[in-house]
């Protein structure tokens, strides 16, 4: 009898759950883009509003606000790239690592893309946090004067008590996340709403003519504008950045029936506000509210730039996890925080930097304002280049001709790219801080992905074919080690050279298990593996058997849990028989090395702050055998 009413029931729980993934994305997704109301019309106005400002010039200014959130992150992010994932994960790294794939000789180029993009996003993610508290915390000046001289340090006291949370992870305040920005996004559409009456020619702003007038009659000034007018955009990257964790139908839902409308609302009322109240444009945002509704806005504002902030370094922490996996950082601790999403993690480093960093720039700019001209670059930056692995996207894995590729990524290529023109004439001043950010993570990883290739390529000279070591030690001789009771495992990242480790076993203490295994621990080239393709064996001899171990870069590559997929090829692991067998190598710098010597330098800096291995891998710490060895590079 309660069969017809079945498919109803999968309806209603299918609609649920879009509706509860959907309310997770307004808090994580959009956190960022939806403070961007707080300031980027404000500053958008500074550069016009010197000689005063006409109402054309405020219409163009809205009408160029809207259309930038039209193309950029409706049709570029909404609708094209959350469609361009890796099995189910987006952002930058993620599709680099998918094209990667089917490099079609271009590898080299879109690796400097990927790291380009990635180091831009680590920029971003310093920046946004300091000026969204601080353009926040800044309407207490509205509140009451006597306050301004409390922002900074009240802004400060935020941002570390943000930090210094981390650890514990986000899952019990992640809860609270969709409905409190959901709610910010409500009261910014409705004070867009009330307002919008006060000049209702602010409709015209839905007419591009309006913003391409404006471009064409402002010339220099405009261009300067429009660094300003980008500010509408940020947190555009976390669309893609974070479609794993919701999947793409929720972003998209959230995306039209709440946040786009509630920021077109605010801008447009932001703007008749002005229209009406030109004496307003020190600060529209607040002044819009009634002066008893100040404080509450202020502190929702507040709550909504925490969230907004802790969504960057949640991306920051996700990001530089799919790094390491990849190869382009050195091992870093990564932690848990959540027994039941994956995706909730802490890294100590990663979060002790982005502290320190967020902390510099609060005190030396000390104002969202100047702050705000330090802001762009790297977002437009990192828009410059999804668009560019776009394009070798949609010729690699839609197989689109590069011609019908070309011409449809170009305008948009085109449109961001006068952007990013305009952010640069930031430089002089404080744009030049992202850059700088962006500079030096790009540099990090190119050392460490090149020292690694060039550390893995001279010792495969000296190293011993597994193959021709397994016959040779298998042979009955009087100088053949001791056969002792138990099991070793011997990690190696190539599963043809013999380990170190276990010829200086053999070296230095002249015997051999009775079973050896020679495990090899790989990456893919997506974001997870299923647990039936996680382990292969291939045995060499009765006492050598290669073990092959594959994670995706969005795992955690714990190898002691793995050791239980073998037992379906018949391998039973006694841990307390067990022996894990780690080369430790000491690096000395070479001049020959192909690398410059601050090169060699700071790779082997990097090197020695990586994280032991026997903890990254989550090897049982009482059954490790470290054997050290002295490596020139």
């Amino acid at each position: 009898m309660t069969q017809p009413h079945a498919p109803s029931t999968q309806g209603s729980k299918d609609l649920r759950r879009l509706l509860v993934l959907g309310l997770g994305s307004i808090g994580v997704v959009y956190g960022d883009i939806g403070t961007s109301p707080l300031y980027a019309f404000r500053e958008a106005l500074r550069p016009v509003s010197h000689d005063g400002v006409t109402d054309v010039e405020i219409i163009g200014l809205i009408s160029l606000m809207i259309w930038t959130l039209t193309i950029i992150v409706t049709i570029k992010y909404v609708l094209f790239l959350l469609r361009a994932d890796n099995q189910g994960e987006g952002g930058t790294l993620s599709l680099l690592a998918l094209l990667m794939k089917t490099g079609n000789g271009h590898t080299a180029i879109l690796f400097f893309m990927g790291i380009a993009g990635a180091a831009l996003f680590i920029g971003d993610a310093m920046i946004t946090p300091a000026l969204s508290v601080l353009s926040a915390v800044e309407g207490l000046k509205l509140v009451t004067p006597a306050l301004s001289d409390y922002v900074v340090p009240i802004a400060v006291v935020i941002l570390l008590l943000m930090f210094a949370v981390q650890s514990k992870g986000t899952a019990a305040v992640s809860n609270f996340f969709g409905p409190i920005t959901l709610v910010w996004f409500l009261v910014m559409g409705g004070i867009g709403l009330v307002h919008i009456s006060d000049d209702l020619s602010i409709f015209k702003a839905f007419n591009p003519y309006y913003a391409a007038s404006f471009m064409f009659n402002e010339g220099y000034v405009g261009i300067i504008v429009l660094g300003a007018v980008f500010l509408t955009v940020t947190g555009a990257e976390a669309l893609y950045a974070d479609l794993g964790h919701f999947g793409r139908r929720p972003i998209q839902w959230a995306w039209f029936l709440v946040v786009f409308p509630a920021l077109t609302l605010n801008y447009l009322g932001q703007g008749a506000f002005i229209l009406k109240n030109p004496e307003a444009m020190s600060d529209p945002f607040f002044l819009m509210f009634p002066k008893w509704a100040l404080l509450p806005v202020v502190i929702l504002a507040t709550f909504a730039t925490i969230i907004a902030s802790q969504a960057v370094i949640t991306g920051a922490f996700s990001l530089t996890r799919q790094a390491i996996h990849l190869g382009f950082l050195p091992r870093m601790a990564i932690f848990h925080t959540s027994e039941t999403h994956t995706g909730q993690i802490y890294l100590p480093n990663v979060n002790t930097l982005l502290m320190f960093g967020v902390m510099a720039l609060v005190f030396v700019f000390g104002s969202s304002e100047s702050l705000a001209t330090a802001y762009g670059i790297s977002v437009t930056g990192a828009m410059v280049v999804t668009t560019v692995l776009s394009f070798e996207f949609l010729r690699a894995r839609w197989n689109w001709s590069a011609l019908w590729a070309g011409a449809v990524l170009l305008p948009l290529f085109a449109l961001e790219f006068v952007f990013l023109g305009a952010n640069m004439l930031k430089i002089h001043d404080g744009g030049y801080v992202p850059v700088l950010i962006a500079a030096t993570f790009i540099v990090i990883m190119w050392t460490w992905k090149r020292g690694t290739e060039i550390l893995h390529a001279k010792t495969r000279h000296i190293d011993i074919p597994l193959a021709s070591f397994v016959k040779s030690i298998e042979r009955k001789s009087e100088h053949a080690p001791v056969s002792v009771p138990g099991t070793a495992v011997f990690l190696t990242s190539d599963p043809e050279s013999t380990p170190a480790a276990l010829l200086h076993n053999i070296k230095h203490n002249h015997v051999l298990h009775q079973q050896n295994f020679i495990l090899t621990i790989r990456t893919a080239n997506t974001p997870k593996v299923p647990k039936t393709e996680r382990v292969s064996v291939q045995p060499l001899s009765e006492r050598f058997t290669l073990l092959e171990m594959r994670f995706g870069f969005m795992e955690t590559q714990n190898v002691s849990q793995a050791l239980g997929l073998f037992r379906k090829s018949g391998l039973k692991f006694d841990i307390m028989s067990t022996s894990f067998y780690l080369g430790r190598r000491k690096l000395v710098p070479d001049a020959q090395s192909g690398m410059p010597h601050w090169q060699d330098r700071l790779f082997i800096a990097l090197a020695n702050a990586a994280i032991d291995p026997s903890d990254y891998f989550r090897l049982p710490t009482n059954r490790v055998v470290e054997l050290g060895s002295h490596v020139i590079i």
